[in-house]
């Protein structure tokens, strides 16, 4: 009996330490199994205080009428699956009839209370079917990515979202991004977690850095052009218009639309042609987009307007054409002048670090998640890198991206630099110095003679 009580002391002992030092090996090892009894033992009790049942159905209480039972009780949604997870637990409920996703929905926050979960999150999967997704502790406190994830060309991880799954940044299905924040939220981490995903895709990066460079060219190696003034960024939006237009040349000459061409192999965008004449997709970082929009003289007027009207012709046209927005800044809003707005409604994919204002938290979900505008303004000053993420759809989730300093990002860039692709349009403003040989990529500076 002593050795037990020893052994029993020594458990709650090491439990102690790991929540207290290690959240996440205290979930792995005992939080997991305490959470799992503790919601299949209280489920039913949980959800009739919440107001997730339902009385049961008439043919019972007539059978139990006519039986002389025990009237059935109310129903709670049937458990389909429970599936332990890194950071918490996903369960998979049947609705039962009258009753709706919102619900479930609006009593996430009293299911976290009485299943002593940190977070609770659900979405509907199909009609009549829910998943919540429990987390067991704060998973954007200290951002650990898992060691697999689901990397698809153009779809790469950047973030960890609050409900512990990976968030990913997919430019086939949201081209172009917008990403605001204030001074300190944890743009330039985001940023370099971009670049350093991407590096290992083949992918020309394009960057435009108006503050000299300071953020975009210590990565220079893996970057096919880069631009560190209004000037130069002029001159290389217009010719990524001019590559832009005769990719669209090429993708003519590839159509060939006759009776005996099946629909599918017909060519729209450059992920409809073959491997050997696609053109290198390129991804378009701009670090600060007021630099670009702003002027204090007539000639300065003139080149903004040749700036955002090339800004904007590359995020209506140049999905088709694989060329992708990602757009940084403090500020987004009409006060940068004419264009802007109609620049703003191209960019689907937004994501707001901390803001100083409510109208900033506006100007990036407005007019698409207006509940995600208040969220975006409550991140504290101490937790840089946290940021809200949304898209058309309306929804919107609490992302962070792991540190990444910039030696790090640089050693990336340094690492996958062979694969850096030279793009004959580009050329002039490729940073050369200690660049290693391009790699070979499609021409396309015209159409194809044979076409």
């Amino acid at each position: 009996m002593t050795g037990f009580t020893a052994a029993l002391v020594l458990v709650v002992a090491t439990a102690g330490l790991l929540r207290w030092r290690r959240l996440a090996w205290y979930w792995l090892t005992f939080g997991v199994t305490l959470a799992l009894l503790r919601v299949l033992v209280c489920y039913g009790s949980v959800m009739d205080a919440c107001g997730l049942t339902v009385p049961a159905p008439r043919w019972r209480l007539a059978v139990a009428r006519m039986t002389n039972s025990a009237v059935p009780g109310p129903r709670a949604p049937r458990i389909l699956r429970v599936r332990p997870t890194r950071t918490g637990l996903v369960l998979r409920l049947k609705l039962r009839p009258g009753q709706d996703a919102f619900d479930v929905a609006a009593s996430c926050d009293r299911l976290r209370h009485s299943f002593a979960m940190y977070g609770v999150t659900s979405r509907e999967v199909r009609s009549g079917v829910v998943e919540l997704r429990m987390t067991g502790y704060d998973v954007l406190k200290r951002v650990q990515m898992p060691g697999k994830v689901d990397t698809r060309p153009m779809r790469v991880p950047v973030a960890l979202r609050e409900d512990g799954a990976v968030h990913y940044r997919d430019y086939r299905a949201v081209p172009h991004g917008l990403t605001l924040g204030a001074t300190e939220s944890g743009k330039s981490v985001y940023q370099r977690n971009l670049v350093a995903a991407l590096a290992p895709q083949r992918v020309a990066l394009v960057g435009i850095d108006c503050k000299q460079g300071v953020e975009l060219f210590p990565l220079a190696r893996r970057f096919s052009a880069l631009a560190d003034n209004q000037d130069t960024a002029a001159e290389l939006l217009d010719a990524l218009v001019s590559h832009m237009e005769d990719v669209y040349q090429l993708i003519r000459a590839e159509q060939r639309i006759t009776a005996d061409v099946p629909d599918a192999e017909i060519a729209a965008d450059i992920w409809s042609l073959p491997d050997d004449l696609r053109p290198v997709p390129i991804v378009v970082l701009v670090d600060e987009v007021a630099e670009l929009a702003l002027y204090a003289t007539k000639d300065e007027e003139k080149r903004r307007d040749r700036i955002i009207t090339a800004l904007a012709r590359l995020a209506q046209l140049g999905r088709a054409a694989g060329i992708y927005l990602e757009i940084c800044g403090q500020r987004f809003g009409s006060e940068l002048g004419k264009g802007i707005t109609m620049l703003r409604a191209q960019l689907t994919g937004r994501t707001a670090h901390r803001v100083n204002d409510e109208s900033s938290a506006n100007m990036a979900f407005g007019d698409i998640a207006p509940d995600a505008v208040l969220a975006a303004i409550q991140i504290p000053t101490d937790a840089p890198g946290i940021a809200i993420t949304g898209d058309s759809s309306g929804g919107w989730a609490r992302i962070r991206a792991p540190h990444t300093s910039l030696r790090q990002a640089v050693n990336i860039c340094n690492r996958h630099a062979d694969l850096t692709p030279d793009l004959p349009a580009l050329a002039p403003f490729r940073p050369l110095v200690g660049i290693p040989a391009p790699a070979p990529a499609p021409a396309v500076e015209s159409t194809p003679a044979a076409a």
